[in-house]
């Protein structure tokens, strides 16, 4: 019987920092080794330069940063521990996606990733070429076969090990989050056991990095498919297994399956997770936001609060003659209950000034949308301005369905760095808003409950100028994340008129969409590196 200790390494990196992702590794080896004097240390995929580089693969001196983490790898951890690292190797002019392995000192083997994902927010096809090999290597008498990510989700690679004789695989892994992910990977892995009759430890990274975020949750299955062991989710941490190999199939122990979150949970984690890191990442000292007393800024400052602490979080209420007195007091009621720095300050001098401005341009004209935009590009003007003075970050509050259909303010309520709720669906707002206050009291319970309002006109109503959120939502998980055509979505029992009119605003806001923040991506399709449309089309939508 042999026993290998394997350590899921669920780990943070940052993306192009060589230095500090190399010493994490350093650090996460020398933690084992005081537990296992032969370790199996297992990192996710592109360990060194952190997922995803992007064009930073493009850059002359990519191969010699590489050398110089394998080669202080290799002088650092001159032991028994067998250790599994990701990093892009150049090879006769060709780019690769590798995992290697180090050992008593030596990289002793490498394996090239073989499927190459170029779909949704995967683009690796522009850079690196597609391996052809398997990798088995013997660790302490077992076979163990290596593959990174995507190999994972077709059948060819996985079979391939398995019949170079591999009885354990090790996948490397930086798969982000969207909504129901644990399941389809646990569903996936477990496929790929039967097919092999290989027991598959799954690896992945953690953490944010600009849109996406990194949810961990780490797992092993046996060669039945079998769930034994599963870290959690959106949380550093290593993890051990013990893996056994006798007569039989492999044996698969570890600390347990953590509780999968519930839906709700989860997106808020990936949101708090998201603001966290890339505040953090980027050096911001805090955050500011325009605090109105509606609910998409309510459940915003909530998020920035868990994610930063009050001490980094500003709010700037800014009223004007629309602003109800109710928004007043419900902005500053939750700036108390989280104890972040609450300002009031008015636009209507800045307006009025504008308006003075601009009086003999707009002589002769009725007030429209115009006067309505000016209001929120006051907002952008102040925010951006304290932003500057004082290095915080300004987070934008938009909603996917305000984003989807262009009701948004380019330079105005668009004006900032980070938008927390891009790819959050207005219905999912309110779900998140009624989670957050089961942890305790945070956002008042009439932000939630009156009718939404952009407060730029007299009893404006979202729905005056909208169709009704859980119809507008509807619409647009069809369109935009489905790929459904119009005339299918009408097919499906909605209204010819409300669908034509979303299909229409949704196209013709690209745009806006080109030029607004990034944010959090929880769906399978958000707005940015997942849906690229033309801004100068003749396209027509319907069939």
């Amino acid at each position: 019987m042999t026993t290998l200790n394997v350590l899921m390494a669920q780990i943070n990196t940052l993306v192009g920092d060589f230095e500090g992702n190399t010493q994490q590794v350093i650090d996460v080896v020398r933690r084992a080794q005081e537990q296992h004097t032969e370790p199996v240390v297992v990192f996710p995929e592109l360990t060194l330069s952190g997922y995803p580089p992007e064009d930073l693969l493009l850059r002359p001196s990519i191969g010699v940063r590489v050398q110089q983490s394998l080669d202080r790898l290799c002088q650092a951890l001159k032991t028994k521990a067998w250790v599994v690292v990701g990093y892009p190797r150049r090879h006769e002019g060709k780019l690769y996606n590798v995992a290697g392995v180090i050992h008593r000192g030596e990289l002793v083997a490498e394996y090239r990733k073989q499927a190459l994902p170029n779909y949704q927010v995967f683009d690796e096809k522009r850079y690196f070429e597609p391996g052809t090999e398997a990798c088995v290597i013997s660790v302490q008498g077992v076979k163990v076969g290596l593959s990174i990510c995507e190999d994972i989700w077709e059948p060819g690679p996985s079979q391939q090990a398995a019949e170079a004789g591999a009885e354990l695989l090790l996948n490397l892994n930086s798969s982000p989050y969207h909504r129901g992910k644990r399941q389809e990977r646990w569903d996936l892995v477990a496929g790929r056991a039967q097919e092999t009759g290989c027991a598959i430890v799954y690896v992945n990274q953690v953490g944010g990095q600009d849109e996406l975020v990194f949810d961990g949750g780490s797992f092993a299955v046996d060669a039945t498919g079998t769930v034994l062991a599963a870290a959690p989710n959106f949380e550093e941490g290593e993890y051990w297994l013990q893996i056994t190999a006798g007569s039989g199939p492999l044996i698969v122990a570890g600390p347990g399956v953590a509780p999968a979150l519930n839906e709700l949970d989860a997106v808020w984690r990936a949101l708090v997770l998201g603001v966290r890191d890339y505040v953090n990442k980027n050096r911001f000292k805090g955050v500011v936001l325009g605090l109105s007393g509606g609910i998409d800024s309510a459940l915003t400052l909530a998020v920035a609060v868990e994610a930063l602490g009050p001490e980094r979080v500003e709010a700037v209420m800014m009223p004007f003659r629309y602003t109800s007195q109710m928004s007043v007091d419900d902005a500053a009621e939750q700036s108390r209950i989280l104890g972040v720095s609450h300002k009031v300050i008015s636009i209507e001098p800045i307006y009025n000034a504008f308006m003075d401005g601009l009086a003999e341009e707009f002589a002769g004209t009725a007030p429209d949308t115009t006067e309505e935009n000016l209001q929120a590009r006051c907002r952008g003007v102040l925010l951006m301005s304290i932003s500057n003075k004082k290095g915080s970050l300004v987070l934008t509050t938009g909603n996917k369905s305000e984003m989807a259909v262009g009701y948004s303010t380019l330079y105005g309520d668009m004006a900032g760095g980070f938008d927390v709720l891009k790819d959050v669906p207005k219905t999912l707002v309110y779900a998140l808003c009624r989670f957050r206050n089961t942890l305790g009291p945070c956002i008042p319970e009439r932000v939630i409950d009156r009718p939404p309002s952009a407060e730029l006109a007299p009893d404006q109503k979202d729905e005056d100028s909208l169709p009704p959120y859980d119809v507008l939502d509807r619409i647009l998980e069809l369109y935009v994340e489905e790929d459904v055509s119009a005339e299918d979505i009408i097919a499906d029992g909605l209204d010819r008129t409300q669908v034509e009119r979303v299909v229409r605003l949704v196209d013709l806001n690209e745009y806006k969409r080109r030029q607004a923040p990034i944010g959090v991506r929880i769906t399978r399709r958000g707005f940015g590196r997942d849906r690229r449309y033309p801004i100068t089309s003749g396209w027509k939508p319907g069939i």
